[in-house]
């Protein structure tokens, strides 16, 4: 979950409100390559067509959480929408076309994620502390875990499951007062036991499982760093470290997706681009948009095709909510696919 133009305390100010109270299209290859500095590729993303445009309620809009559903279409929230306006959107990504799948009174949505145990939406709500799921058409809207854990309230912003249906949660608590005190919280997939897997983190928010299932690669905001979590048979964390510092200049490091062959898509707040690291760390692209980019503050997130490389990335900032679509590194597998 991001905000523009600085993220932690202005969207945080807008998102505690909230808790209170078209089309456009652009020919081209989307997976069209350049070199960049270094030897490192810089991928070009295309504009595949506008979701969104500020809020007069809210005075932004910030998409996030795409996430292919079993026909093919993405679902994409909308963190900052209003009451009555699209919370969750259905995107026919051919037809180009969006529809409201799920709107309410209650939610700052910030990610979404279909469970392999029941099928269901799970959507994090960041301002309620709460995760909600929803049937696969939108409807049934329910609570799956709400209260403190480990005697604290959440501020869930991204998940992630295992196989098995378990839910990995980023918990930025601590981000409005600029104090490392995020977690990661795994639900089992009941939602009767909460347990906290790792503190005094700086401001979780990307979450994903890597490659193999073995590890969590978590990213902290407000330190521009990815932690790497090792986690053993019954999904405790065995050991923890730095793994990748992100060279972001003014940008921060947003939301996390991993690739079949264990690349990591690294969102970036306060810059309408994507980095791109294989497991060891090495950074091997940079996602971008091009020509102006005025009104167009972060890339948030991404989905690849489940078994494609086809990949859409929600890009935000005044100027409206949009989703833009390049070539991945690899196909898309289930950690590519929302959260």
């Amino acid at each position: 979950m991001r905000r523009l133009p600085t993220r932690p305390l202005a969207v945080l100010a807008t998102i505690g409100a909230l808790a209170l109270t078209g089309c456009g299209t652009q020919t081209g290859d989307p997976g069209a390559q350049a070199s960049s500095p270094g030897g490192k590729r810089t991928i070009t993303a295309h504009k595949l067509m506008q979701l969104t445009e500020a809020h007069a309620a809210t005075g932004m809009t910030l998409l996030e959480g795409p996430t292919f559903d079993a026909d093919g279409n993405l679902l994409v929230v909308d963190v900052t929408a209003p009451e009555g306006e699209p919370k969750v959107m259905r995107v026919d990504v051919t037809e180009k076309t969006a529809r409201t799948f799920h709107t309410d009174g209650r939610g700052t949505y910030t990610s979404a994620q279909f469970s392999p145990y029941d099928g269901r939406l799970y959507l994090t709500d960041f301002s309620g502390g709460e995760i909600v799921s929803l049937a696969p058409d939108g409807g049934d809207l329910r609570v799956f875990f709400s209260g403190p854990v480990d005697g604290a309230r959440m501020n869930p912003d991204d998940l992630a499951f295992d196989r098995d249906g378990n839910l990995y949660i980023s918990d930025s608590r601590g981000m409005t007062e600029r104090e490392e005190r995020g977690r990661v919280v795994r639900i089992d997939r009941d939602g009767e036991k909460a347990t906290v897997l790792a503190d005094n983190l700086a401001a979780t928010n990307g979450i994903s499982f890597d490659r193999d299932y073995r590890g969590l690669w978590v990213s902290e905001l407000t330190q521009n760093r990815v932690s790497y979590l090792r986690l053993d048979g019954s999904g405790a964390v065995t050991s923890q470290h730095t793994a990748i510092q992100v060279d972001g200049g003014i940008a921060q490091t947003d939301s996390i997706a991993v690739d079949a062959d264990g690349n990591l898509y690294q969102g970036l707040h306060g810059r309408p681009a994507m980095a791109v690291y294989d497991q060891h760390g090495e950074r091997l692209a940079t996602i971008e948009i091009p020509g102006r980019t005025s009104g167009l503050e972060s890339a948030t997130n991404v989905a690849i095709t489940p078994g494609g490389t086809t990949a859409y990335m929600t890009v935000s900032g005044p100027a409206g909510g949009y989703l833009y679509r390049f070539d991945a590194l690899a196909e898309g597998v289930r950690q590519s696919n929302g959260g």
